[in-house]
């Protein structure tokens, strides 16, 4: 706790100002710390941003350093009807065919019925009881898959329909009002295709109920669940091929690519999958771009700016990383990594460009020319500068053990360390501050004593004075 300061009471001097620059030289070394650390935050801030830079190098250098990035296509069709759309690996080439039929569910209905229980009359029962649960079977022959409801508390049609749609059955059930006293039940199955057929029984069935009565069959379904078909190479005798889907998308018919149709086409439609030269354009202009974020990065930090000193004297400063021996490291492993020949052949025949200035530029004509002469060629050579520089990212901005990364954890422990020893400072200054106080008041104190005792000296030698007299 600091001391109570009496402030020139006796002395007349300004004791609190006397203090205050007292101090000032006693927090000098603080100071310095204090400049220290903003330093070095301002240096481990500039370590981060270019570490950040350098890790999303590495990201578009292992994108285009992948074999099946670069089997990049783009997939078109003849008809509106018919998508194509063209996944990795999906190799250059044209089919035709014609589209038979489209998928669909099953639609089934009830009979017109008054109430839930008239939906179970049988020529036995006409009247009806609602069971204690309805089990829906659904799926192809051998594949099939029970589900049983239960109708605990099911009162009505609209009830039984909740209960379905609450059920995972995989179907939708309605109500539709046909007149003021009947209605009948619409089940609809979510799915398309054979595999979505069904079939409602009262009670609970399995696989191994014998003959079981339905109360909606497939057989006599409203809409009979159909596969989708197309005839490949239609027309021509011999080679037709009857290709069948439980959807209206058909994958793997032709490798990495879906085609997915939604009308019926009796005229050959023609799917073409041909390079997407866009897509591969973009892969080595990504990976330019972040070169040259990169070196932009490493230049604008290291590069000395002038200012204009009070006297008018000219002041030459450094940038924040000049003179770091971590960030020549990198520039000088990325642009290695990214000038160096692939099998003899100079990044810049397929437009990949570095400048005498250390900047690195995406020449579009050079390796739009390049592709088209030999594309293999282009692809060899992007992907070998990506591999190398995506392995030089690596080591630079691993998170684990990049070595900038380590450089940032460093300096962030010194940075840590430096605070701590300012934080030290404010309670060894608060101390000599408190000291600096109580010797000033004692001092104070000790020549209003002095005053006293100066003034009852002065008294008693007047006193003596007149008796004298």
């Amino acid at each position: 706790m600091a001391s109570m300061g009496i402030d020139g009471i006796v002395s007349g001097l300004d004791t609190t100002a006397l203090i205050n620059s007292l101090m000032q030289v006693e927090a000098m070394p603080q100071t310095l710390l204090k400049s220290k650390v903003s330093t070095t935050q301002s240096f481990i801030s500039a370590l981060q941003g270019l570490n950040t830079k350098v890790a999303s190098l590495g990201d578009a250098a292992k994108a285009a350093a992948k074999a099946e990035s670069w089997g990049a296509a783009t997939a078109s069709s003849s008809a509106k009807s018919v998508t194509a759309t063209a996944k990795a690996g999906a190799g250059v080439s044209s089919l035709s065919f014609t589209v038979d039929q489209l998928a669909t569910g099953q639609t089934s209905l009830s009979p017109k019925i008054a109430s839930l229980a008239k939906l179970f009359a049988t020529s036995e029962q006409p009247d009806g009881a609602v069971p204690a649960s309805v089990t829906l079977k659904s799926g192809a022959a051998g594949a099939e898959k029970y589900t049983t409801v239960s109708l605990t508390d099911v009162k009505d049609l609209a009830g039984f329909a909740a209960a379905l749609n609450k059920s995972d059955a995989g179907v939708t059930a309605t109500v539709v009002t046909v007149s003021p006293t009947e209605s009948r039940l619409q089940i609809t199955s979510k799915a398309t295709g054979t595999p979505a057929a069904f079939d409602l029984y009262s009670g609970t069935v399995t696989a191994e109920t014998t003959s079981p009565t339905a109360v909606m069959s497939r057989a006599d379904a409203l809409t009979k669940p159909t596969d989708a078909q197309i005839t490949l190479w239609a027309g021509k005798t011999g080679f037709e091929e009857k290709v069948t889907s439980a959807t209206n998308t058909f994958s793997g018919v032709l490798t990495g690519v879906d085609l997915t149709v939604t009308a019926q086409e009796k005229d050959p439609v023609t799917v073409t999958v041909v390079r997407d030269d866009a897509a591969l354009k973009k892969l080595a202009s990504n990976l330019v771009g972040a070169l040259g974020v990169v070196f932009s990065e490493v230049k604008s930090r290291t590069a000395a700016s002038t200012t204009t000193s009070a006297d008018g004297r000219t002041v030459i400063s450094g940038g924040v990383l000049s003179g770091d021996s971590a960030t020549r490291g990198v520039n000088q492993k990325v642009l290695a990594a990214a000038s160096q020949p692939v099998d003899g052949i100079s990044p810049s025949e397929v437009g990949m460009v570095l400048g005498r200035d250390g900047t690195i530029t995406f020449d579009d004509a050079k390796f739009t020319a390049a592709m088209a002469a030999d594309p293999n060629r282009v692809q060899a050579v992007v992907m070998g500068v990506a591999a190398r520089v995506a392995d030089a990212a690596k080591e630079i901005a691993d998170p684990i053990d990049g070595s900038l990364s380590l450089k940032v954890k460093s300096q962030e422990t010194f940075s840590k360390n430096l605070s701590q020893q300012v934080s030290d400072w404010d309670r060894r200054l608060e101390v000599r501050r408190a000291g600096l106080q109580a010797t000033y008041t004692a001092m104070e104190v000790g020549l209003s004593g002095l005053q006293a005792q100066g003034s009852w000296l002065s008294g008693q030698i007047s006193a003596l004075m007149a008796n004298n007299r």
